[in-house]
């Protein structure tokens, strides 16, 4: 439960990023969302959600977990 918690805890952190260094931009970026189709974004949510579940693949086969 600790590992998922420091998983956690890098992931809010990541997702902080540009809200602290770019925040007009990450308001531009909210608004201009709305303009994109519904398919669009799912695809891409889908993609992000492979991604993520690659690196996991294999950053376990890197640790032999």
């Amino acid at each position: 439960m600790g590992y998922f918690l420091s998983v956690l805890g890098m992931v809010f952190i990541v997702e902080a990023v540009p809200y602290i260094l770019f925040p007009a931009k990450v308001k531009s970026f909210a608004r201009s969302v709305q303009d994109i189709k519904d398919g669009t974004l799912q695809a891409a949510g889908l993609v992000a959600a492979l991604v993520g579940l690659l690196v996991i693949a294999l950053g376990r086969g890197m640790t032999g977990m």
